[in-house]
């Protein structure tokens, strides 16, 4: 894991990078731009867009000077993709996600987004709320949805990464930092289980009820009172799929309204959790950061590590109050690689990584100087991307 880390000088020479509008690296000016959004050609101009590519979330080089390298024209396709997104690209009211653009022709392409689950699944609903227009791609498993995005199969993934009532879903946050890719959007998505069954039958018929573990347990009150015995399966429309192709009659599924539209069933009861405050986080991935842009709220979310000694916790979550920046999230966790540490004379401990989201993009020269400041305190830090913060209401 020791090519995640940035090394100390990144973070100063990103600030300096973009204070000085990377004056000697690459400068995309207004003819970068495409025609067709005048208003975006304006402000282009007057801020005179200048761009890094630093790769997935951080500084890819083993030094400054490689990381200005790496910057250079021989990335200008990259960096030309993104002036233009900046330019064209439409932000969706949920979760201020990109529309995708074809950067030869200047159409709005359909995105490919790739999911955890089959089609009904609650994480195709998600991603259909971040980009209504896209093609969802269905993935077996959270870690194909990041390939097939890393691999350009898929132009976004939309996962999972916290709920209301399960807490935070590590895997994803796990993979996040083992994969190059950046949160480029989020979406709150409030979660309705239903029970949906063969037509034909009532609720007194059903005697087995199969879904997702996690959608079991939101609803084991409902369950337990209809007398059901709960049978765990890999996904929520997974079971409502088996289930119509199967015939099977005396068992229901708990899955989503679109489940039941696309398989067929009948819908028995709504909104049968037992907590109806059931919301689910989604992060939208992508291979290349956003550009920010003016009048609209931004979150960053960043991974670090600290020294084990007194009060480092305190002397990091500083740099952000010293800033009044306002920070939406923090959790901690054992790290993954070099889990346990013993000093001479004292005993063994976790060794932790910090999870911080706060409300700024890095674009905010407060963000910069904190995280500036930050670096010089963390034995780790890595950005995992500064996008849109989802203002919608549930």
């Amino acid at each position: 894991m020791a090519q995640l880390a940035m090394s100390n000088g990144h973070v100063p020479y990103f600030t300096r990078l973009t204070n000085l509008g990377m004056r000697h690296a690459l400068t995309a000016t207004v003819r970068a731009i495409p025609r067709p959004s005048l208003r975006a050609r304006s402000t282009v101009s007057r801020h005179k867009i200048a761009v890094v590519s630093f790769g997935a979330g951080g500084a890819t080089g083993a030094s400054p000077a490689q990381t200005l390298s790496d910057a250079a024209s021989e990335r200008f396709p990259s960096l030309a993709r993104m002036v233009s997104a900046a330019a064209t690209g439409e932000a969706n009211a949920t979760s201020g996600a990109w529309d995708g653009e074809d950067v030869e022709t200047g159409h709005k392409k359909k995105l490919r987004v790739a999911y955890q689950g089959m089609p009904g699944a609650y994480s195709e609903a998600a991603a259909l709320a971040a980009y209504p227009t896209c093609d969802p791609c269905p993935c077996a498993q959270f870690e194909n949805a990041f390939e097939a995005t890393e691999q350009w199969t898929a132009d976004r993934a939309v996962l999972p990464f916290e709920n209301s009532l399960g807490g935070s879903i590590h895997r994803n946050y796990d993979l996040i930092l083992q994969h190059r890719l950046h949160i480029v959007g989020e979406v709150f998505f409030k979660v309705r289980h239903c029970l949906l069954a063969l037509p034909g039958q009532s609720k007194e018929d059903i005697k087995r009820a199969q879904s997702h573990p996690q959608a079991l347990s939101q609803c084991d009150g409902y369950l337990t009172a209809l007398g059901v015995v709960k049978e765990a399966v890999d996904d929520t429309a997974g079971a409502a799929a088996a289930i119509a192709a199967g015939g099977q009659m005396g068992v229901a599924a708990v899955a989503s309204l679109r489940a039941a539209e696309l398989y067929e069933m009948e819908v028995l009861e709504e909104d049968i959790q037992d907590d109806k405050s059931n919301v689910t986080r989604f992060l939208a991935l992508a291979r290349e950061p956003i550009l920010p842009r003016p009048g609209i709220p931004y979150k960053t979310s960043i991974a670090f590590s600290m020294k084990e000694e007194s009060g480092s916790l305190f002397k990091a979550l500083a740099c952000f109050a010293l800033r009044d920046i306002n920070l939406t999230k923090v959790e901690s966790r054992p790290m993954r690689w070099n889990p346990v540490t013993q000093q001479v004379n004292k005993t063994m401990q976790f060794s932790y990584l910090f999870y911080v989201d706060f409300e700024a993009s890095m674009a905010d020269e407060n963000a910069q100087n904190a995280l500036r400041q930050l670096q010089e305190k963390a034995t780790f830090l890595r950005v995992l991307g500064s996008y849109p913060a989802d203002d919608s209401r549930l």
